[in-house]
């Protein structure tokens, strides 16, 4: 559909340029925090925080900031969105009823978490998905692609009845609301995407296949490998190219992509492009706008305001709580090369909500930033300060070295003879030699934290690096009720979470 593709890539285009036009990114997000005050001014947590008194403030963001507090997912769920979720109440965070609650993502032996989903958020997200999409004009994308199909690899698209709203997958939500134009375009299809289990929905996936022109891919690259890899078998396949020839793009999220890029490129025998998103169930902060780069640029002007805390041991303890009431920066404020904690308030009744993700920009300029981790999956029990960004690299450095594929990896800190070391299961194919992966790991860990390096030579004990094949992570996300789409395995475990993981680990080696 080449005019279809013509007329769609043309309008987002001109959109793209006219919006935000000649303002500074403190504008931008001053006026999007102005529209958050006003709308939300007469809910109940706008007059409990004084919304009306802030509005009339000279200095909007100061005055927010001193009068509402930060808000971690428990505290903003059992002070007000159980409000909405169980009592059904109306005008709680957000103005009017809340229709939908995305079930979040969440980490192996994390509960659920309830993130509400209103209109105005779903069109925030359906904006700057298209924006993300249309990126491609950047990226070389001609008008033939833009009206092919796109298969998106997500989590089920059921949703649940729970009081007078719907609970589900985020994509589940998102499917629901789609625009009538969109959903010829958009693969596999309700009631394949409808499909409670993974395998079940994966086998249909590779069945159909064939009947289908899929020019991009969305989803969590650990997943869409799997899928993949499923349809080529299915297929009696040499390259994914041989069945989607017109297979040219893939935007990805959730995770780091560069640890999956030498896999996919096994599986592709045509150029791709790779698209990062920072996509989340509380909103969409961010996308890759520029080939040049694999950080992407922050959204500033679409229902979110962005807040960022110097991640560090002043503002945040050993398990990643924020401390007191520490300096919040606005994006115009932001410094290069510092890890910060990112705060949001929503279309969705998020109000300074820490979201959990460690950021750092590489252009402040151009607002350009990459996912360094999580504030409660790290590691530092003896000031390593080893992020998770430090452990993706680390990963793939030994991958590409021993040239295996590491599909996933999780590592916690143990007590080992009086001291402390990291003990890491890489599920990887072919196994390598658990040694040699463990030096070039430390190889790389040494180059790139002197911290790291600093403690490894006085108090941390050497790595314990155990190599598994990776559908042991698979079949204990699968224990967990968390298999396919969405679910994402922790990088970095708790204690006792870890021993779970590893008494699993014995019963499935027969130990």
């Amino acid at each position: 559909m080449p005019i279809v593709g013509g007329i769609i890539k043309r309008a987002f285009s001109l959109a793209d340029k006219i919006q935000g036009l000649g303002q500074s990114p403190l504008e931008l997000q001053q006026r999007t925090l102005q529209r958050l005050l006003k709308k939300a001014e007469y809910t109940a947590f706008g007059s409990h925080y004084d919304f009306d008194g802030i509005l009339k403030d000279y200095d909007l963001i100061r005055a927010f900031q001193d009068k509402v507090p930060f808000f971690d997912y428990d505290k903003i769920y059992n002070e007000w969105w159980h409000r909405a979720l169980n009592n059904s109440e109306i005008n709680v965070t957000w103005p009017g009823q809340i229709p939908y609650f995305a079930l979040s993502s969440g980490t192996s032996g994390a509960p659920s978490k309830y993130i509400p989903m209103t209109p105005d958020m779903i069109k925030a997200i359906r904006r700057s998905s298209m924006k993300t999409f249309f990126a491609g004009t950047r990226f070389g994308l001609d008008s033939d692609f833009f009206g092919k199909q796109g298969l998106f690899v997500s989590g089920s698209a059921t949703l649940k009845p729970q009081g007078d709203a719907f609970v589900g997958d985020m994509s589940g939500i998102s499917m629901k609301s789609r625009p009538m134009w969109a959903r010829g375009l958009s693969k596999p299809g309700n009631r394949i995407q409808s499909m409670p289990d993974w395998n079940s929905r994966l086998n249909a996936i590779a069945r159909n296949a064939h009947k289908w022109d899929i020019a991009f891919l969305t989803g969590l690259p650990s997943w869409v490998q799997i899928m993949i890899e499923r349809v080529m078998e299915h297929n009696k396949l040499d390259s994914i190219h041989e069945i989607w020839p017109n297979l040219r793009a893939f935007a990805h999220g959730g995770i780091a992509f560069e640890p999956h890029r030498a896999a996919f490129d096994r599986l592709m025998t045509k150029p791709m492009i790779y698209i990062d998103t920072y996509l989340a169930s509380e909103g969409f902060i961010a996308f890759q706008n520029r080939l040049e780069t694999r950080s992407m640029t922050l959204i500033l002007n679409n229902g979110v305001f962005h807040e960022f805390v110097p991640f560090n041991e002043a503002n945040f303890d050993s398990d990643g709580q924020i401390k007191g009431k520490p300096r919040a920066y606005a994006a115009d404020e932001i410094e290069e090369g510092v890890e910060y904690a990112l705060a949001i308030s929503t279309c969705a009744g998020a109000w300074r909500y820490l979201i959990g993700d460690t950021v750092r920009f590489t252009d402040a300029e151009r607002k350009e930033l990459i996912i360094t981790g999580r504030t409660k999956q790290f590691l530092s029990v003896t000031g390593e300060h080893l992020s998770i960004d430090n452990m993706n690299q680390g990963v793939q450095f030994a991958a590409e070295t021993l040239k295996i594929d590491v599909k996933e990896f999780v590592v916690c800190a143990v007590e080992s003879e009086g001291k402390f070391a990291h003990r890491w299961y890489v599920g990887c194919e072919p196994l390598p030699n658990a040694d040699a992966f463990k030096q070039l790991l430390e190889q790389k860990l040494f180059d790139i934290n002197d911290d790291y390096a600093t403690e490894r030579g006085a108090v941390l004990k050497e790595p314990q690096v155990m190599v598994i094949p990776p559908r042991f992570f698979h079949d204990y996300l699968q224990k967990q009720g968390k298999m396919g789409g969405q679910a994402k395995f922790p990088r970095v475990m708790k204690k006792e979470a870890f021993a779970d993981w590893e008494k699993f680990v014995a019963a499935r080696n027969g130990l």
